[in-house]
């Protein structure tokens, strides 16, 4: 796990000076040793910051030259099987002085004999890479198959630059950036800004499974995407030939299987390795596996809150205690998240306002005091179901149009007592995400959703989170790029699949795995997600729905498979996640905070916001008249990234 960036200038020299300037803001991606290369002819060049995981001599310091002297490497990741791509390229006759055990050596003397792309196939792990080859004179770029390491490229005033994070970009004094209004509009919708584009004009983020080039050779600004694995051919082999027929029983054991050799390929380390434990189904089936293979106490960490109801340490406590973990717990309140907020612009790069990235990097902080390396249970909900939105819709359409149209305007047409008094009435058929002190909310958002008559239209609804078209002083009309994932599948295919199948492409890398990328690496930590083994994947998707999804309740095959582990009355709850009481901080804790960055002079010059719109929402939410945290929270966090880099 490390950082690195570059640039190749077809206009100017590439400086020594800036790339150290660009590398030392990658230090707490890297903070064990840092080099940088440069071709003068070329005129490109990298920058890398280590962070030493496998072989932490000397000899897996970066950028690294292949044997051949033809292939210069930037790498940030894990190869996880690197050690059988040793034993393979060995056994067809290639031998190498190798000079240490890192998997960049492994993969540079792979790209020798197989070529890169072929290399990348063979690989399972988690990386970006940018390399150069001396022969063709290209510049090559490449990120895993699931987007767990970040890559941002792009075309600026003549430079192509390349890198981890953009924070790097802005340290080069050419670097001009323009914010890009369609992402910012697709941020407050998602709080999120959906690959391939970035909040700036021209940058992009390298679409998960993809490799890209760029040709050094004619001076001109130039690049080509090739993708070298996907999701769609993965779908379309499983759903047309390839459908698990086995038992349930069957289906458990195969799982267990693969999921126990993705944990123990994952615990290669030269460095201490733990696990974070929230207490739920993903993460104390991952700490289970874990534990089972190791004959000392595993590191567990989590994080509780000082709010009862949003606390899950009490039950990542008990899973651990029944496991024999070595756990450690912190708990946090209102005061630990203020001290947070202002590393945010500096640790996301973009705006980002899933408000579990503060627990997340907390938690992350925590490990890093004991272990290098953790892993997460991550994906789980993507892959298996988890999310309570897979059940929801199917719930919604089984019922003709009509009806779920008189419920919904019946719905609409009732005051807050008469609300309250329907709520009571339907709340034994809701599920369980709907379920909620405030009534009145809830069964909005369930009216709103039975107004919709397209999978795409409610789908949307159950995803977004704020409304770009009235907090923003111009919204224009855009087509999402989730859209093309959502219809790749036959219309007439299962509607959680299409959902799962989009969430995983879009949802997936651009939040959660971004949001645990960027807190653990900004504490120096690697992080690990064993279901994003492309074994797991391809054997999730052959599965059929019911062994995903059985009577209303998510992740069946997890959940059977974690009883084998943990008796399941310590994990058979209500889904929580990394929850935040935002709503209440924001009208005590978080208020001052909050209005120095919503007044009407500050939202006047930040250029983009309907200020009388937005202080409309501030007031209606600090009277508690409603609650509107999504939006504000989607606000805020662009206005402190906004005052952080413009």
């Amino acid at each position: 796990m490390c950082g690195f960036c570059g640039y190749y200038s077809i206009k100017s020299t590439v400086s020594q000076n800036v790339l150290y300037d660009m590398s030392n803001t990658l230090n707490h991606r890297g903070p064990d040793n840092q080099n940088i290369w440069i071709d003068h002819v070329q005129n490109i060049g990298f920058a890398h910051n280590r962070l030493s995981i496998l072989d932490v001599s000397p000899a897996g310091n970066q950028p690294m030259k292949s044997t051949s002297g033809r292939f210069i490497i930037c790498f940030n990741g894990e190869i996880y099987n690197h050690l059988q791509l040793r034993k393979k390229i060995a056994n067809l006759g290639h031998t190498f002085d190798y000079k240490g055990q890192s998997d960049t050596e492994t993969l540079l003397c792979c790209f020798d004999v197989f070529g890169i792309k072929k290399t990348i196939q063979e690989s399972v792990g988690m990386f970006a890479f940018a390399v150069y080859d001396n022969i063709e004179k290209k510049l090559i770029l490449g990120r895993d198959r699931f987007g767990e390491k970040p890559l941002y490229y792009g075309w600026n005033k003549g430079n192509f630059y390349f890198g981890s994070e953009l924070k790097a970009f802005k340290r080069n004094p050419s670097f001009s950036p323009q914010i890009n209004f369609n992402s910012l509009s697709n941020f407050m919708e998602y709080s999120y800004i959906p690959s391939p584009e970035s909040i700036f004009e021209g940058i992009n983020k390298l679409i998960p499974g993809n490799l890209l080039t760029v040709s050094l050779v004619d001076n001109i600004e130039n690049s080509s995407i090739e993708s070298y694995w996907n999701l769609h051919s993965i779908v379309n082999q499983s759903i047309n030939k390839n459908l698990f027929k086995g038992s349930d029983v069957d289906a458990i054991s195969i799982l267990e299987h693969l999921l126990s050799e993705s944990v123990k390929m994952q615990q290669l380390s030269d460095v201490p390795v733990g696990a974070f434990l929230s207490g739920g189904i993903d993460s104390s089936l991952i700490v289970a596996l874990m534990q089972s293979q190791s004959s000392i106490p595993v590191n567990t960490f989590t994080i509780g809150f000082i709010e009862d109801i949003y606390n899950e340490a009490k039950y990542a406590s008990k899973v651990a205690d029944y496991l024999g973990t070595n756990h450690h717990e912190i708990f946090i309140e209102s005061k630990d998240v203020v001290d947070v907020i202002p590393l945010l612009p500096f640790l996301y790069d973009e705006p980002f306002a899933d408000s579990s990235q503060i627990p997340t990097f907390l938690v992350s902080q925590l490990a890093r005091k004991y272990v290098k390396v953790s892993l997460s249970g991550d994906a789980g909900d993507e892959i298996f179901g988890g999310y309570n939105r897979y059940n929801q819709a199917a719930r919604f359409k089984k019922y003709p149009f009509f009806l779920k149209s008189f419920i919904a305007n019946s719905i609409l047409s009732c005051n807050a007592n008469q609300l309250k008094t329907f709520y009571q009435i339907i709340k034994p058929i809701l599920p369980t995400t709907f379920k909620s002190s405030n009534p009145a909310e809830h069964l909005v958002k369930i009216a709103s959703i039975l107004n919709l008559k397209s999978d795409w239209e409610i789908y949307q609804k159950l995803v977004k989170t704020g409304l770009s078209s009235n907090i923003l002083i111009s919204s224009n009309e855009y087509n999402p790029k989730s859209r093309q994932y959502f219809d790749f599948l036959p219309k007439d295919s299962d509607f959680s699949s299409r959902m799962m199948f989009t969430d995983i492409l879009t949802y997936l890398p651009d939040d959660i795995l971004c949001k645990v990328d960027r807190a653990a690496m900004g504490v120096s930590l690697e992080t690990r997600v064993p279901f994003l083994d492309p074994s797991i994947v391809d054997f999730a998707w052959r599965l059929p729905m019911n062994m995903k999804i059985r009577n209303g309740r998510g992740k069946w095959i997890l959940r059977e498979l974690l009883k084998k582990y943990v008796p399941s009355n310590l994990i058979e709850r209500p889904k929580m996640g990394f929850a935040l009481p935002i709503d209440s901080w924001l009208r005590h804790s978080l208020k001052e905070w909050a209005e120095s960055l919503l007044t009407e002079k500050e939202l006047n010059e930040s250029g983009y916001f309907n200020t009388k719109y937005v202080r409309k929402i501030w007031q209606s939410h600090l009277t508690g008249q409603k609650n509107h945290q999504h939006q504000l929270w989607n606000i805020l966090m662009f206005r402190a990234w906004q005052k952080y880099w413009i």
